[in-house]
């Protein structure tokens, strides 16, 4: 991967033509803030074994990662997005840099007299299977990142060393993020076009975590799935639009920018002149043409708004799944179910906890008088899903749909 990686990042240092420096200031949706890692502590970890047994540990650092132990900013859902810069964010330490990790299931050592919707004895694993089992989750919502996507050939974005921005940095571009800022875009568009082509669907093949969105779906206890993700394989993996909010905007669909015109393209029309090399332009006002992918400093999709309140309201369970937790609005819907609802984090490391109450996950019980309701899975999004769906009694369904996919794309494939 790093080797394709690399490739692109040379492809856009020949693309650029321009040398204008266009920095973030400081305080700006473009300025990302970094801070020193911190260790994990104050709990055990349970390892699973290759044959899905858990087995608790004591060490505190069971699995060899730094974590994040620090809040995650809320915010009011702002008319667009941007990279939090917070100083109570989550930031890049939420990035695991090195080979997958063992799956670990957090096992949190609650103080004396806290409650939890999980039961005393019972893993958090466990525990969530069960609350799926026996029906108790018949509207969950589920967000994710790249992270669930990576397994898929397609690079994250801030994964040192192997994240696209990281592999950008030294490549001409006043900074890594530019190649999403729409004031570069308009200014300069073949970075973007050039790497538009790397990713444009229909060069990579879901995961077993879309997989297993779409088997929360066919089983009707999906309520929506929210993803960041720009490469449209929820929908290639069969997931019905209508249970999709892509919170920034996705390929599937272009407009021309001038203000005036607005004109929607196919799908299969710009992606014939990204193919080409050529820049996409209107034919009516000469406008560039851009996916309906959402830039910093552009508005998030009116249906994002249009239905948050309705699908966080009623969530029954809230799994999250590979996302770092930085990009506000985004970050702080794991805030917006009710406070009975169980939360499920499946990430490499801790992101998205809180010092303030309420403001974000509480993984440890650490804010007393409220109920502990949030659990943590460490690995692999992939082999989560896939454990999950082994405990659900759901491994033949998940292995069924990942077939029938292959069978369809290439019957040789499926061999």
């Amino acid at each position: 991967m790093k080797s394709n990686i690399d490739r692109l990042a040379n492809k856009i240092e020949n693309a650029l033509s321009i040398d204008e420096k266009i920095r973030p200031q400081p305080g700006s949706s473009d300025e990302v803030n970094t801070r020193d890692q911190s260790k994990v502590g104050n709990a055990e970890h349970a390892r699973i074994s290759k044959d899905g047994n858990i087995n608790a540990e004591a060490d505190q650092s069971s699995i060899g990662i730094d974590g994040d132990s620090s809040s995650s900013s809320t915010s009011d859902y702002g008319a667009s997005y941007s990279s939090s810069s917070d100083s109570d964010s989550d930031d890049e330490r939420g990035i695991y840099n090195g080979p997958s990790p063992p799956l670990a299931v957090h096992m949190p050592l609650l103080p004396a007299g806290s409650k939890s919707v999980f039961a005393k004895d019972q893993s958090v694993l466990d525990a969530i299977v069960d609350i799926i089992r026996d029906g108790r989750a018949k509207k969950i919502v589920v967000m994710a990142g790249a992270g669930i996507s990576t397994d898929a050939g397609i690079p994250d974005f801030r994964s040192p060393g192997t994240g696209l921005y990281d592999n950008l940095q030294s490549y001409n571009l006043p900074h890594p993020e530019a190649i999403f800022s729409i004031d570069y875009f308009k200014k300069n568009p073949k970075p973007f076009y050039v790497l538009a082509k790397e990713l444009y669907p229909g060069q990579y093949v879901p995961t077993q975590s879309h997989f297993f969105v779409k088997m929360l779906a066919d089983k009707g206890l999906l309520q929506r799935h929210y993803t960041q993700n720009i490469d449209c394989l929820e929908r290639v993996a069969g997931i019905d639009p209508e249970l999709i909010v892509e919170a920034h905007g996705s390929f599937h669909t272009a407009h021309c920018i001038g203000k005036k015109c607005r004109r929607e393209f196919s799908q299969s029309w710009v992606r014939e002149k990204i193919l080409a090399d050529e820049i996409p332009r209107c034919d009516t006002c000469t406008s560039l043409i851009k996916p309906d992918i959402t830039f910093f400093g552009e508005g998030l999709p009116s249906r994002f708004f249009d239905l948050l309140e309705h699908d966080f309201s009623s969530c029954d369970l809230l799994i999250v799944m590979g996302t770092s937790l930085l990009v506000q609005p985004f970050a702080s819907l794991i805030n917006d179910v009710a406070e009975s609802v169980p939360r499920l984090l499946i990430n490499r490391v801790r992101v998205g906890e809180a010092r303030l109450p309420g403001s974000g996950f509480d993984f440890d019980g650490r804010h007393a008088g409220r109920l502990h309701r949030d659990a943590l899975i460490l690995g692999d999004c992939d082999e989560a899903c896939t454990l999950l769906a082994q405990r659900l009694g759901w491994a033949d369904c998940l292995a069924e749909l990942r077939s029938a996919f292959m069978l369809q794309k290439s019957p040789a494939a499926a061999r």
